[in-house]
């Protein structure tokens, strides 16, 4: 029960031959349907890279802003203006 036998392998084999392999009206869907799964994973991937760089520029804004207020907040405390 544990392992398949050569049977179950040659199964396995043909229905991934058959929909996967020849030159039928099958291969070609599953070869459309594989290759709208790669589009969908790239496109993904690609909103994902996006999302990185804004949330890097927001960051970069934010700490840029809290420079400035630590910079005036220093300036009110110190007296001087420039």
């Amino acid at each position: 029960m544990g392992a398949f036998s050569i049977w179950h392998w040659l199964i396995v084999l043909v229905v991934v031959l058959l929909l996967f392999g020849g030159s039928g009206k099958i291969s070609t869907l599953m070869g459309d349907l594989a290759k709208g799964i790669k589009s969908f994973k790239k496109g993904l991937k690609d909103e994902d890279d996006e999302a990185a760089i804004a949330a890097d520029k927001a960051q970069a804004i934010e700490s840029h802003r809290d420079a400035a207020q630590a910079r005036a907040e220093s300036r009110e405390k110190t007296g001087t203006e420039s």
